[in-house]
């Protein structure tokens, strides 16, 4: 008669860290839920801050626009503020549909949202500065958004100013649509987000009434760079092979795949800042290159058009007018840089030029961001009013 086997002290010691390494694996992925969640809080949290400070400025600011010239600069500078290009158009569309803004000098102001909206997730990049290469490779990948907006600026605003063809589409399609049943679509991002992000904006502003503005958003950047710092380091340990595989095969595809996943997942979220920004720790921790960030950026600059279009369809001729210019001045860009490789190639040698540079002394990047994003358009601004 045989005695059952028993397994043997190595056997059991052989069998305990699979066990341990699977249950390791678990906690990591409920961290990387939970540092997600916190990092798009402090998104949230620091365009929630900046939005009670410059608000009301940024309100009289674009009401006051003397010139197409000066309208470029103003969008940028309110977008830079309130950190929402969603903000900016809104109250573009409802200047132009109160007849305070002429059709003609909102269209600057939302080309120059489209660049504004970009110094979000340039500002996470910013989270990677203690470490070089990663905050090489993420930087690269936040400004490859901004230069590319600057290029379709560059090329479509003297276009626009010489020949109106952007208007004059919109017009022409705002005329067939106007009547038609608004769609609304309630983001669940935003509607996870927002019950935190309220309760600590109130907490705060109960707790100190006078500088509440500037302890949300410095409370929200100090989240961001813990919750980045937590995030590239657990994504990289938990999915780095499995995340560049699945991405291969979704943007590998070619750029029509990237751009169909930013304009979707943007349409989702209804924030084209968290779609881009999502995609910079992602970079920074060598997930996903450049060449693939960049159609998803693209797609972004189309779907944050999306809400707003939707939204305007019963309303004012004029006001979707606007909503119609922003999507044809981002698909516009998307034809005449992304279509042509010479052309479609200078967006990212220019950012991983810059990432270089920045990498190897950190202050350019800080100039970088508060001199294209403030410090340029309130000058120029400032010299307009001053003519």
């Amino acid at each position: 008669m045989t005695t059952p086997h028993k397994p043997g002290p190595r056997l059991r010691q052989l069998g305990r860290p699979a066990k341990s390494e699977a249950l390791m694996r678990i906690v990591r992925l409920l961290t990387v839920v939970v540092t997600l969640y916190a990092f798009l809080v402090s998104i949230h949290l620091m365009g929630a801050g900046l939005k009670m400070l410059g608000a009301g400025f940024a309100e009289r600011l674009i009401a006051t626009t003397s010139s197409p010239f000066a309208g470029l600069f103003i969008g940028i500078l309110t977008t830079s503020l309130v950190q929402s290009s969603s903000t900016t158009t809104s109250m573009t569309v409802g200047f132009v549909a109160t007849g305070i803004l002429s059709i003609e000098h909102a269209i600057p102001i939302i080309m120059g949202a489209n660049i504004g909206t970009t110094v979000t997730n340039t500002i996470v990049s910013l989270g990677h500065m203690p470490r070089r290469q990663e905050f090489e490779r993420a930087l690269a990948a936040a400004t490859v958004h901004d230069f590319f907006n600057v290029m379709a600026v560059a090329i479509l605003f003297p276009l626009e100013m010489a020949t109106g063809f952007l208007r004059k589409s919109a017009t022409l399609v705002s005329t067939a649509l106007v009547g038609a049943d608004p769609v609304h679509f309630a983001s669940p991002v935003k509607a996870a987000v927002k019950p935190v992000s309220h309760a600590v904006c109130q907490g705060v502003e109960s707790a100190m009434e006078t500088h509440a503005p500037i302890a949300v958003a410095v409370l929200g950047l100090l989240l961001l760079l813990v919750s980045l710092y937590v995030l590239v380091r657990l994504t990289r340990r938990l999915a780095l092979g499995r995340a560049e595989i699945v991405l291969d095969r979704c943007m590998g595809r070619g750029g029509l795949t990237g751009m169909a996943l930013g304009a979707g997942l943007t349409a989702i979220v209804q924030s084209s800042s968290i779609t881009t920004s999502l995609m910079v720790p992602l970079a920074g921790a060598g997930i996903v290159r450049l060449k693939q960030i960049f159609p998803i950026t693209l797609g972004a600059n189309v779907g944050t058009t999306v809400t707003a279009l939707l939204a305007s369809l019963s309303g004012d001729c004029r006001g979707l007018t606007i909503a119609l210019v922003h999507l044809l001045f981002n698909l516009a860009g998307i034809v005449l840089i992304y279509t042509m490789p010479p052309v479609r190639r200078i967006p990212m040698l220019l950012a991983t030029k810059l990432g270089g540079v920045a990498a190897r002394s950190k202050r350019y990047a800080v100039i970088y961001l508060v001199g294209l994003f403030y410090v340029l358009p309130a000058l120029l601004v400032v010299i307009d009013r001053l003519k």
